[in-house]
């Protein structure tokens, strides 16, 4: 198989025709790709709501988000003086159900789903800005799914959309706490398929694309063979994780449920995103860009940080782990004058973070380029905001992920001189040939198309 890398520093994306099937064109953005075209190969399935240790059953996950100001840090990542619990605890994979208002899954049309977002507000059960955010967030998941011109759209939506504002409900009335290492939870209520069924019907499978996919299957062998995989991506947008399983979940179905996301704490604080995040295998960070925004929980922030790393550390002990992580630290943005987007550059600190911790872990460990184009699907606000709550817009679209071979630290490392120098050069070469391998170009026997 020939493979040929596009550097991702010489990589910009914007407004181009799709007519080739290449990877990914050189530039992007949302009228790249026609809109219009059904899912066929992922056919909607009705919902069922819970799960039995026998029966996997199909969720879905809603992003409802309102302008929500945050609370005192502690809350949100306990922040204990303690020792970190130990690993692979955290949540267990399980959360009790509690007793709250079906009035959402209940609704038999959008009508009554809409006016549940009112009954709720009556009933104080539910904030006024909160209904709001709710409403706003229904109408775009409605067009973006219209736009996919499936005939169940309207089934979709009201099905996905009645079990999101359920979660969403019962966050409001029981929230949720994440510790340093979160564990997906899978029982009684699947959270990971809950997110993977919301996500599916806006992705255009007819026109996106799985890259190198021999590198995803050499990546899980040795995930049997009891080595640790830390990928090194771009960040695009908070369906990240969702469109990583949905592009994995029929070849590679182990990496796509069993990843770990590196998150910042942005995801786990807001009670409207945080079903989402509950369905993921999470080590809870805070994020750099995002330190200072709160001066007096700085110092709170660190010491949560170093919990987490602690906790990483104990994970890749055992071995067979595949870890996520997004070293710039933040979503790729355009340029606000050209809407040209560059991924973001890679923190070197973070990328020799796990470097370190790869080679520390007494187990075989190898670190991959990953690239990530979902840009399109949930799209960023044009400037990172301090507010939680940001503003969410939604579509149909084309998404795409790829694998470049991994990367030997020694090997960039060897014309260095200096420490400083050397980790350089390895984020330099992870970013040159990673999250640009949203753009890698392989022969077509090695990707795989939908």
């Amino acid at each position: 198989m020939s493979t040929t890398s596009l550097p991702l520093s010489s990589c910009r994306f914007r407004a181009t025709s799709t007519t080739a099937r290449a990877p990914f064109p050189s530039s992007l953005k949302s009228s790249s790709l026609p809109s219009s075209i059904s899912y066929s190969l992922f056919p909607f399935h009705p919902l069922r709501l819970f799960r039995s240790t026998s029966e996997t059953t199909s969720r879905t996950f809603s992003c409802v988000f309102y302008s929500f100001k945050a609370k005192a840090m502690a809350e949100l990542l306990q922040d204990k003086e303690s020792d970190a619990p130990a690993a692979g605890t955290s949540g267990g994979g399980r959360r009790p159900e509690v007793e709250h208002s079906r009035t959402f899954l209940e609704a038999r049309s959008e009508q009554e789903l809409l006016y549940g977002i009112r009954k709720e507000v009556e009933a104080k059960r539910l904030p006024p800005n909160a209904a709001a955010g709710m409403e706003e967030l229904y109408q775009n998941y409605r067009n973006a799914v219209f736009q996919s011109g499936d005939p169940a759209a309207a089934e979709i939506v009201l099905s996905n959309m009645a079990v999101a504002f359920d979660r969403v409900l019962l966050e409001l009335e029981d929230p949720f706490v994440f510790e340093s290492y979160h564990k997906a939870l899978r029982e009684p209520f699947d959270y990971y398929m809950f997110g993977q069924n919301y996500i599916r019907p806006l992705v255009d499978f007819r026109n996106s694309y799985l890259g190198n996919l021999s590198f995803f299957n050499e990546i899980e062998e040795k995930l049997k063979q009891g080595h640790n995989v830390v990928l090194i991506s771009n960040h695009q947008s908070e369906a990240d994780p969702a469109i990583i399983a949905l592009l994995l979940e029929k070849t590679n179905q182990h990496i796509a449920e069993n990843m770990i996301y590196v998150a910042g704490d942005r995801v786990i604080i807001d009670p409207l995103c945080k079903p989402f995040s509950m369905g993921r295998n999470l080590i809870c960070v805070y994020s750099k860009k995002h330190m200072y925004d709160v001066p007096e929980h700085v110092e709170m922030k660190r010491r949560a940080n170093t919990r987490s790393l602690k906790e990483m550390a104990l994970l890749l002990r055992d071995g067979s782990k595949i870890v996520w992580i997004a070293p710039s630290g933040g979503r790729d943005r355009p340029d606000s004058l050209t809407e040209e987007w560059y991924p973001e550059p890679f923190d070197s600190s973070s990328v020799d973070n796990m470097r370190r911790l790869i080679r520390h872990s007494g187990a075989a460990g190898h670190l991959y380029p990953l690239a990530l184009l979902c840009y399109d699907i949930m799209p960023p606000p044009p400037k990172v905001e301090k507010e939680i709550g940001e503003k969410r817009i939604i579509a149909f679209h084309g998404v795409g992920l790829s694998v470049a071979p991994k990367i030997c630290p020694l090997e960039t490392a060897a014309a260095c001189k200096k420490s400083e120098e050397a980790k350089d050069a390895f984020a330099q070469a992870l970013y040159g040939h990673g999250p640009s391998q949203n753009l890698v170009v392989v022969s077509t026997s090695g990707n795989r198309s939908f």
